[in-house]
């Protein structure tokens, strides 16, 4: 027993601890990473590039990004007011907000769908309202943004949210004793430290939005030119041929790891700060 006792101690305390580590590390990054490779692969194996000049793909494409981006900007100017509120305030029923804001994270996409479907809907709980206002929303491309939207936007508040809450409070006391109001505060101290938070969390609302399938579809429908998204058009493209939904993945990745790599670039250097 001692010697046992002896070899696992060695085990433990020696280089081999490291493989620990490293195995399952490399077991995940092979199934993060292989699937991507092989797409990328076969798209430029197969040479897609006549399905990807499509007028169907580049509408589809169009959409996305203006949709999406519009997305962002809508979560940006109203998550980031929430987010400094949660982080920087105490008030009854904070932890019911939380939980509201929180809850389309883990909700099936086909339930937030139904879910705004029922609220804004012709038939739905506010469509009267709406129709007397002469307001028809779903199934069109407003619709995609809502959608976009409801998903997205608690990963952007979530982002910021944190950024806020890991301000020093002393900051906020000696802003105060040197006379600047909560504006000044908020728009020259709190916003620029939260900057770096609030932009990562632009970029995971954006990536979100730019892929959203099931709220949208349930929602705002499939129509080509309105409502058709990239992800719509990948999934209607797989019904036809397998190489017409490899050619929009393809850009879709394309797209996304641009929109990534600009964001990170930015971020290096600095350049983002409000």
């Amino acid at each position: 027993m001692p010697k046992l006792r002896q070899v696992i101690h060695r085990l433990y305390t020696s280089q081999y601890l490291e493989w620990i580590f490293v195995l399952p590390s490399l077991a995940l990054l092979a199934l993060l990473a292989l699937p991507i490779l092989s797409l990328l692969w076969r798209a430029g194996v197969d040479g897609l590039f006549p399905y990807i000049t499509q007028p169907s793909v580049i509408a589809a494409l169009r959409l996305s990004l203006w949709t999406s981006a519009l997305s962002v900007c809508i979560t940006v100017i109203t998550g980031t007011p929430l987010a400094f509120v949660l982080a920087q305030r105490e008030f009854t029923g904070k932890n019911w907000v939380e939980l509201i804001v929180d809850l389309p994270l883990v909700l099936p996409p086909s339930v937030a769908g139904i879910a705004l479907l029922i609220a804004f809907g012709r038939e739905g709980i506010f469509g009267g309202w709406l129709t007397a206002m002469r307001i028809s929303i779903p199934f069109t491309s407003a619709a995609v943004v809502m959608a976009q939207t409801f998903v997205s936007a608690p990963l952007f508040v979530r982002a910021a949210r944190i950024g806020f809450a890991e301000i020093d409070p002393q900051l906020r006391e000696a802003a105060h004793v040197e006379g600047s109001n909560e504006w000044q505060l908020f728009r020259f101290i709190l916003l620029p430290l939260a900057g770096r938070a609030i932009l990562s969390g632009a970029v995971l609302a954006w990536t979100r939005a730019l892929g959203e399938f099931g709220a949208t579809i349930l929602f705002a429908g499939n129509l080509e030119g309105v409502t058709q998204t990239m992800p719509l058009a990948i999934y209607i493209g797989f019904e036809q041929s397998l190489n017409i939904a490899i050619a929009l993945s393809f850009i879709l990745v394309l797209v996304t790891f641009l929109l990534l790599l600009m964001i990170r670039w930015l971020g290096n250097n600095k350049v983002w700060r409000i």
